[in-house]
C-alpha cells in the first residue's frame, strides 16, 4: 500500500502510524519512497526493476539522514540501474563479503554519531565508547577480526567466550601517558565483551546484514560482583595513611579525593570531574549535571559537607578537585587509591570498593534498599531521576548518619595514634 506525495520534512514527520507498515512515494522522482514502520520510525529508500524482477535498496533513517540527503542518494542509486546495474545485488554481495572488524569499525562508526542507544534509550557515553573500543580492539579483533559476520556461528562465540575467559587474548603494552597496561582475560572480562559483541550484532540485524544474533543462547561466565568492602578497622588504617600522607606533604587532591569518595558513596569521575556549580551546601546535595544515569542528585552528610568546605577554601576554581599538572579535573585519583592502600595493608580495594563500602554501612545501619539506591544514584531511583529543588530531609539524615559512621571510622584510628604517641 502506498501514499504519493512530495517528500519533504514536513511530509514525513507529518506521516501517520498505523498498525502495519506502509510506503509513502515521492510524486516528484518516480521510485524514492519512505517507509513509515508501525515503530514509528521511518526509512528512505529507492525501489526499481531489474531483469523482471523488483528489487528494493534501503538509503538509510529519517532523523539521521535527511530528505535532500536521501533523494540525492535516490538519484545517484536511480542513475546507476538507468546503466544497466543493480545496486541492491551489489549491497547485498557486500554485506556477504563484510567481517567483524569492519562491522565493529562501522559500530564505533554510529555510536559516536549517537545512532546506537544505551541505557534508557539514551545515546552512548564518551567513557562508555573508549571501554567499547578497548574491548574490540583487545578481545574481538584478535580472535574474530577476519572472520566474515554472516559465517559467524553460535560455536563460534562460545569459543570466543571460552578464549577470552582463558586468557588468550591477555597482553602487556606500553603507552605514552599511562606506561604500562594490562590487558588481562577472566571471566569478568569475558562476560561483558560477549555483551559487547552481541550489541554489535544486534546493530548488524538492525541495518540488513544478518537475519539472527549468533551470540543468543551462549553460556557466559558469571560476571563475578565487586563485593570488596572495607571494614570499620581498615577504614582506620586507610584514614591512618591519609593523614601520613597529609603531613608528608603529599598532594592535597589525592588525599581528599579518597575521603570524598568515601564519605558520598560517589563514582569516581563524579568526584574527580566534580565542579563547584554542582555543589550545593546549603541544599546539602550535589546536583550533577551528567553521570552514568543522567542528570542526578545526591544527598551530602555532614561529615562529606565539613570536607567541602575545607577543600573549597584552597580549591578557588571551577573544579573542586584540580589537576596538579594543569588544567581540568585530578586524573591521579586511581593511582593514589592502590598506592594508600598498599600502605594500609589493604588488597583489592578501588574506587568501586569504597563506593560499595558507603552503600554496605548503610546497609549496616538498617536502611532499605530504595533508600540506599536514591543515596548512590541508581538508574530508577525517584529522587535521582529528574533535577529535584529540594531533597527529602528523611534522605539527607540518612546520609548524614552514613557518612558520619564512615568519617568516625577514618578519624578513630588516628585518634588512638595520637594518644599512643603521647
Amino acid at each position: 500500500m502506498g501514499v504519493m506525495a512530495k517528500l519533504t520534512k514536513r511530509t514525513v514527520e507529518a506521516a501517520e502510524v498505523r498498525p502495519k507498515d506502509y510506503f509513502l512515494w515521492c510524486d516528484e522522482l518516480p521510485g524514492f519512497g519512505v517507509r513509515i514502520l508501525a515503530s514509528g520510525r521511518r526509512s528512505y529508500l529507492v525501489q526499481y526493476r531489474n531483469a523482471g524482477r523488483s528489487r528494493r535498496v534501503t538509503i538509510g533513517l529519517h532523523g539521521p539522514v535527511t530528505p535532500d540527503q536521501a533523494r540525492k542518494e535516490a538519484l545517484a542509486l536511480l542513475g546507476r540501474v538507468a546503466k544497466g546495474e543493480d545496486p541492491a545485488e551489489d549491497k547485498a554481495t557486500q554485506r556477504r563479503a563484510l567481517t567483524i572488524a569492519q562491522l565493529c569499525a562501522r559500530y564505533l562508526d554510529a555510536t559516536k554519531a549517537g545512532l546506537v542507544l544505551g541505557r534508557g534509550g539514551k545515546p552512548k557515553k564518551a567513557t562508555t565508547l573508549v571501554s567499547d573500543r578497548g574491548r574490540i580492539v583487545h578481545h574481538i579483533l584478535p580472535l574474530l577480526g577476519n572472520r566474515l559476520v554472516q559465517d559467524l556461528t553460535r560455536s563460534d562465540v562460545q569459543r570466543f567466550v571460552r578464549d577470552v575467559q582463558t586468557g588468550r587474548t591477555s597482553k602487556t603494552y606500553k603507552t605514552k601517558a599511562r606506561g604500562v597496561v594490562l590487558v588481562e582475560g577472566g571471566a569478568g572480562a569475558a562476560a561483558r565483551t560477549a555483551g559487547l559483541l552481541g550489541g554489535i550484532l544486534s546493530y548488524a540485524i538492525g541495518e540488513g546484514i544478518i537475519a539472527s544474533n549468533p551470540v543468543q543462547g551462549v553460556r557466559r561466565p558469571a560476571d563475578k560482583k565487586r563485593d570488596r568492602r572495607l571494614t570499620p578497622d581498615e577504614f582506620g588504617s586507610l584514614g591512618r595513611v591519609l593523614a601520613a600522607a597529609d603531613r608528608e606533604g603529599e598532594s592535597w587532591q589525592s588525599t581528599d579525593a579518597i575521603r570524598l569518595l568515601c564519605l558520598t558513596g560517589c563514582r569516581l569521575r563524579e568526584i574527580t570531574n566534580l565542579q563547584w556549580i554542582e555543589v550545593d551546601v546549603a541544599g546539602s546535595c550535589l546536583r550533577l549535571a551528567d553521570t552514568k544515569e543522567g542528570r542526578s542528585v545526591r544527598p551530602l552528610g555532614a561529615a562529606a559537607v565539613r570536607l567541602l568546605e575545607q577543600i573549597q577554601k584552597r580549591s578557588p576554581g571551577a573544579c573542586v578537585l584540580p589537576s596538579t599538572r594543569g588544567r581540568g579535573g585530578f586524573g591521579g585519583a586511581p593511582d593514589a587509591i592502590e598506592r594508600y592502600g598498599k600502605r594500609a595493608g589493604l588488597t583489592g580495594v578501588g574506587a568501586h570498593t569504597l563506593r560499595h563500602s558507603f552503600a554496605s554501612t548503610a546497609g549496616d545501619l538498617g536502611y532499605s534498599d530504595s533508600t540506599i539506591g536514591a543515596m548512590l544514584g541508581h538508574a530508577g531511583s525517584t529522587m535521582t531521576s529528574r533535577y529535584i529543588h529540594h531533597l527529602d530531609a528523611v534522605l539527607v539524615a540518612a546520609a548524614d548518619r552514613v557518612s558520619e559512621t564512615i568519617a568516625a571510622s577514618l578519624a578513630g584510628a588516628v585518634e588512638a595514634d595520637v594518644v599512643a604517641a603521647a
